[in-house]
């Protein structure tokens, strides 16, 4: 296995990790699931350019790659909907009961407490299902679909935002804690939950418009013939 494989292969083992640590009410492990987020979402970088530059595209990490994106999406999304989402979100109270549900949402000027809405979570990751059988179903039709700047800024604001919570989730503990308070937390606390507003708000935006995107610069493979 190559070094971007490899990388892609430590980003799928990440996943799992990303979604359990934020649930331990402990500082320090949370403190690590935010430093294992950054350096995982900003692995997704180094793969790719390593692989192009050295010549290392293998089929291999054509399916390590993709994966490592999904399951990242939802080991950081698990986390943030169960302990951002509103208690009477219809999706969430469907979700098993965890310690601490709903006690992290934003907070920000002029907003109070600001929720993970159950539809932004499922656009988010409908979109994603959807991508991945257009992508397959554009293949077997000849055409291959690469990421646009339009995909590529959703997802830069999508991480910010993924790591904005993970953020989040270690500072509130330490004002419940008591171990960190007064006027300078209270500020990094309310420009943390800004960043994560407005970021969320725009990678919902651009969710939708690089979706719209996508369809038409790739809606000929609608009317294409399988390719034997």
């Amino acid at each position: 296995m190559n070094l971007p494989n490899s990388i892609s292969a430590a980003r799928i083992a990440a996943a799992p990790l990303l979604a359990v640590l934020p649930f331990i009410p402990s500082v320090a492990w949370r403190a690590f699931a935010f430093v294992l987020y950054l350096v995982t979402a900003m692995s997704d970088r180094w793969d790719g350019q390593i692989a192009r530059s050295r010549g290392l595209i293998t089929d291999l990490g054509k399916v390590l790659d993709p994966l490592a994106d999904k399951l990242l999406l939802l080991g950081t999304f698990v986390p943030m909907f169960l302990l951002q989402g509103h208690a009477e979100d219809p999706l969430l109270r469907l979700l098993p009961e965890v310690a601490e549900r709903s006690a992290y949402p934003f907070i920000s000027w002029g907003v109070g407490a600001f929720w993970f809405p159950w539809w932004v979570l499922a656009l988010i990751l409908g979109r994603e299902v959807f991508m991945t059988w257009f992508r397959t179903f554009a293949q077997r039709r000849g055409t291959v679909i690469a990421a646009q700047r339009l995909g590529k800024w959703k997802a830069g604001f999508q991480y910010t935002w993924m790591g904005a919570a993970y953020a989040w989730f270690v500072l509130k503990l330490l004002f419940d804690q008591q171990r960190w308070h007064g006027p300078l937390p209270t500020f990094v606390a309310q420009l943390l939950g800004a960043i994560g507003i407005v970021t969320m708000a725009v990678a919902f935006v651009l969710t939708l418009v690089s979706l719209g995107d996508y369809l038409v610069r790739h809606r000929a493979v609608f009317g294409a013939p399988p390719v034997r």
